[in-house]
């Protein structure tokens, strides 16, 4: 074989190589993230079935953590466990672009994870300011994950790629739910005062205040004055008005973020159940606690707390069309849209369980078993190729 004969198959090769058609992307399916705060754990709901397809344990290094803790941080950590109600470990859980990371805020322990759904493993973890981690968020393109620090008062602003706090902004006392706008541009925090004090003392909960931070500098733009707690809360796409749930309210406000007012308050009826509690047992202050929007924007979902029920309201009269009852203490507590904008996911925490109602006829047409004390749902797509690692018992 002569030498240009060579040097002319070595580059046919070389081209062969550069022409060939681009590795097929793995297939994802779309997915409803469950976070079962108790029980450490993650669920995947089929986004469009509604079968569970298994689960995940976030919280393999548990005893690691734990026995790291020195005197002061294991005592800070009871009182946190105390407050919250018990062990409270998964609050918040996202799904890489790609489907093959978990991003999860671990609240009692006060950490964030990203979990390595093939290698079933951590891939990092990084510890937040102060002692407890709260409602997440993550960007379209994935690159970073904002997480509330509770008690430092910040939402702190994580490079997914490296697992590292890169930024932060302060928001008001007790920061909880974190929202992307639709645009991606910029980042809604909602803050929701000192839960451990009684409603007598409201005034001494702290700043209850809606921070709106630039998605890309940080820097704050604006804030919102609220006399009581701000809970689970939906901005619509032109971030004109703002729907949401607050403390000790049986019911939801309609918020108008030009002129920074509360345009309407919507009271809803009460259960038995809950009339019966005085404000200062509602579950960490949350009369109602979940809400959602459907995918044209006609209904709301609310997750009736401590009334047992879901409500499915019609813009833009916020007329109530009808409820789904629950067994009482259910404590119906968190509401995700599906991904096909017909149905809303709301979960059952005390019967360990995700409620599937149809926006439509505000009907159950699901009930899905889960982990331990579900709480945060997420859409997200998962990898087709982790599916089969998944642990096939409920939780």
């Amino acid at each position: 074989m002569t030498g240009t004969f060579r040097l002319f198959t070595a580059a046919v090769a070389v081209m062969s190589l550069t022409t060939a058609a681009p590795a097929k992307a793995e297939a994802l399916r779309d997915v409803v993230i469950i976070g079962n705060s108790a029980g450490g754990t993650a669920s995947f709901l089929d986004g469009r079935t509604f079968t569970n397809l298994g689960s995940v344990n976030l919280i393999p290094d548990l005893k690691e953590r734990l026995d790291a803790m020195n005197p002061i941080e294991r005592a800070i950590y009871e009182i946190v466990k105390q407050q919250a109600g018990g062990d409270k470990f998964v609050d918040d859980a996202h799904l890489s672009p790609d489907g093959r990371t978990l991003y999860a805020s671990r609240g009692n322990l006060g950490d964030v994870i990203a979990y390595d759904l093939a290698g079933r493993r951590i891939a990092w973890r990084v510890k937040l300011d102060g002692h407890k981690a709260d409602h997440a968020t993550l960007s379209r393109d994935g690159s970073r994950f904002v997480v509330s620090a509770i008690t430092a008062q910040k939402s702190q602003v994580i490079d997914t790629a490296t697992g590292t706090v890169v930024n932060s902004f302060p928001t008001g006392t007790y920061p909880h739910e974190n929202i992307y706008s639709a645009n991606g541009e910029r980042v809604y925090n909602a803050s929701i005062g000192t839960t451990s004090f009684p409603k007598a003392l409201n005034g001494l909960k702290g700043l209850k205040q809606l921070t709106v931070a630039d998605a890309r500098t940080w820097q704050v733009l604006r804030t919102y004055q609220f006399e009581y707690g701000i809970r689970p809360a939906v901005i619509t796409p032109d971030e004109r008005t703002m729907y949401a749930q607050l403390s000790y309210l049986n019911g939801f406000v309609e918020y108008d973020l030009v002129e920074g007012r509360i345009t309407r308050t919507v009271e809803m009826p009460f259960s038995t159940g809950g009339q019966a509690l005085n404000p200062d047992q509602y579950p960490q202050n949350s009369a109602h606690h979940g809400m959602a929007m459907s995918g044209d924007g006609s209904k709301l979902c609310m997750a009736g707390t401590i009334d047992d029920y879901t409500a499915i309201v019609s813009r833009p009269g916020l007329t109530t069309d009808a409820f789904q009852h629950y067994a009482p203490k259910s404590l119906p507590y968190w509401a995700t849209t599906s991904i096909d904008g017909n149905h809303c996911f709301v979960t059952l925490s005390n019967t360990d369980e995700v409620s599937v109602v149809d926006y439509r006829t505000a009907r159950e047409v699901a009930r899905v078993p889960v982990g331990d004390y579900p709480q945060r749902e997420r859409l997200g797509r998962l990898a087709e190729g982790v599916i089969g690692g998944l642990s096939r018992a409920v939780g």
